[in-house]
């Protein structure tokens, strides 16, 4: 054929035909499609381009196909000259034409047939395919096809069935947090969202409606902390002694029957029911009485064996209570029962207009904050479990991997139960669980697979695609294989909250609502007000050390071990004492250097038992020169 015959052809086609080629195979799952291109001609490229949806014509009836690859048959493509295409599509759904109306299903009832004509796909048809049959709508953005469609999903479905959001560094997953969690509250006001934040990043996204938590406002009380939990703290994350760990639980439920305190929020067992109280129930202690009790046990005359295990533990009760990040556990608030006002101001019941909460994890001693994270998650399924689902919790965990990791052998266990539990059983009882990883790869493959829905943003690493690809039941290798080149902000949603893999765009959102770190602040308010804004070099040295109030010169310091533990009235019972035994507390508070009324003699100061050798140490005394029968 000559090129004047080439052209002559070319203009005798129809320039408005749907026609793109026709089916040549088709195997029930994928089929290819055989189409012409004409010298010069774009249109049919950027029609049957990768990563678009096509319709695909039998019968009444449209079968709707996404083009996941393209070749020539004949490996060449020749200059001028008309050239045959072969495109590799998966059928997606099927859409019915009933006249008037038109739906989409996922089945398909009749298959393309060779010859079947493959045409793009009609506007209609594209809305009836991306549109939200399920309740609360919400609209996040556009399909990455058409910017006129806009990309939906059904709250409800989102949170019932958990979601995650993976995507590696820098393409956007906080920004498409933010947007996420604000469209979600809009559509669920009855909506309680906890993000556990190790960035300090979110709280500049939900400005006004977002409740903030440092470690410096934090008060979390060490009784509200379960075994394992306190013990992951005293251990500093390293492997726990089962000897210590035993006699902790005794001691624990002990100290916290004996506790005399009045409930300031909720009931309280009453003297009759304390013999049900052990070291996991929720109930106040001081740490006196417990640090008393041990004190009690190592002067008993039998049981030489646990005296070494008890003086452990005696000093790493006080190394806790000495260390000035843990203040957030052991401050004077924290001696009452105030577990209504905790759980209230966590989980904004009620909100107050602040549904959100960001609870900044940055401040909070590295080796303690899977134990922080497992109070958290663990209470947040506690409050729906006996609420009987009357308060909607939402747990977003940031860099999800950190405690719930693929290694079992890593991470602590509590951590992974409390995740898994709302991961499992949460849908229930009404606690949602949100998932943000860069590395899917590394996040344990039990906990991802109960998201019924992901955001699947680039991802680069072969293992993290894989993993995506085998955590969901409905995903394709055609669709993953996108992940790898898709742009900032783009995402590819699959699951439940959505009627199909969706390839997205999320909507932009103003740089004054975007995440940002230093606490949420801009860069500008985390400067002094030097000249130049030049940061202040010996504010961050008290930072790192941790002695941004502690030592204030002529400022009672607030975490000091000795007013703490004076503050707190011993609570032993008698009968534990031996007869004709001194009462420990006094014995203890008298062999720290403390004066009868409690007040600090002149040399005291604040140290810490673990230093390297114990000067300046409130417990040096009761550790180390205690005369007492062995």
């Amino acid at each position: 054929m000559t090129i004047e015959q080439k052209t002559e052809e070319r203009r005798n086609r129809t320039f408005n035909s749907r026609i793109l080629g026709h089916v040549v195979s088709c195997n029930g799952a994928m089929a290819t499609i055989s189409a012409t291109e004409f010298s010069g001609e774009t249109s049919l490229a950027a029609e049957l381009s990768v990563g678009r949806l096509i319709s695909i014509k039998v019968g009444d009836n449209r079968i709707v196909a996404l083009v996941y690859a393209i070749h020539s048959p004949t490996r060449t493509w020749t200059e001028n000259a008309i050239n045959v295409m072969h495109f590799e599509v998966e059928l997606v759904g099927e859409i019915r034409d009933g006249g008037q109306q038109i739906s989409f299903s996922a089945g398909i009832s009749n298959y393309p047939t060779l010859g079947a004509i493959a045409h793009p796909i009609r506007l209609k048809d594209l809305n009836e395919v991306y549109a939200v049959n399920g309740t609360n709508p919400v609209t996040i953005g556009h399909l990455t096809q058409n910017a006129d469609i806009a990309a939906s999903i059904s709250a409800d479905a989102l949170l019932d069935r958990h979601f995650a959001i993976v995507g590696t560094t820098g393409v956007g997953k906080s920004t498409a947090v933010s947007l996420l969690i604000n469209r979600i509250v809009d559509a669920c006001p009855d909506l309680r969202v906890l993000i556990l934040d190790p960035h300090n990043e979110y709280a500049a996204a939900f400005k006004s409606r977002a409740h903030l938590i440092e470690a410096d406002s934090l008060d979390l009380p060490f009784w509200m902390f379960r075994l394992e939990e306190f013990s992951e703290v005293l251990f500093r994350g390293q492997p726990s002694i089962p000897d210590e760990v035993d006699l902790l639980r005794d001691l624990v439920a002990e100290a916290k029957r004996n506790f005399k305190g009045e409930p300031s929020g909720g009931a309280f067992p009453n003297q009759g029911d304390k013999s049900s109280i052990t070291s996991d129930t929720p109930v106040p202690y001081r740490m006196a009485d417990l640090l008393a009790l041990i004190d009690e046990r190592i002067g008993h005359l039998d049981g030489r064996q646990e005296k070494p295990h008890l003086r452990a533990l005696k000093v790493r009760i006080a190394s806790a209570i000495n260390d000035p990040r843990f203040h957030f556990m052991f401050s004077s608030k924290t001696i009452n029962d105030t577990f209504a006002a905790v759980i209230s101001d966590i989980f904004r019941i009620p909100g107050k207009g602040k549904p959100i909460t960001s609870f900044q994890l940055s401040g909070i001693p590295s080796e303690v904050v899977n134990s922080v994270a497992s109070v958290l998650c663990r209470i947040a399924f506690e409050i729906a479990l006996w609420s009987d689902g009357a308060i909607r919790i939402l747990v977003l965990c940031e860099e999800a991997h950190r405690y719930v990791p693929s290694d079992p052998k890593q991470g602590f266990l509590p951590t992974r139960q409390a995740v898994a539990r709302i991961a499992k059983e949460g849908r229930k009882y009404g606690v949602s669980l949100g998932i943000v990883t860069q590395r899917p790869g590394e996040l344990d493959p039990t906990i991802l697979s109960q998201c019924s829905t992901v955001f699947a943003m680039r991802l680069a690493n072969e293992h993290d695609q894989d993993i995506i690809r085998s955590a969901l039941s409905n995903s394709s290798s055609s669709t993953v294989s996108f992940l790898s080149s898709i742009g900032n902000g783009e995402a590819i949603a699959f699951g439940e909250a959505v009627a199909v893999p969706m390839r997205m765009c999320f909507d932009r959102i103003s740089e004054a609502d975007l995440p940002k770190t230093a606490s949420g602040h801009s860069s500008d308010a985390s400067r002094s007000n030097k000249p130049g804004g030049s940061p202040d070099i010996r504010q961050i040295i008290q930072n790192m050390r941790h002695m941004r109030e502690v030592f204030t010169p002529g400022v009672k310091a607030p975490l000091e071990p000795e007013d703490y533990l004076s503050q707190q009235e011993p609570q032993i019972n008698p009968l534990h004492h031996q007869a004709g035994q001194a009462n420990s507390v006094t014995a203890y508070a008298s062999s720290s250097g403390l004066a009868a009324d409690g007040a600090r003699p002149p040399k005291a100061s604040l140290g810490s038992v673990h230093s390297p050798d114990g000067r300046g140490s409130l417990f040096k005394d009761s550790l180390m020169n205690k005369k007492k029968p062995l």
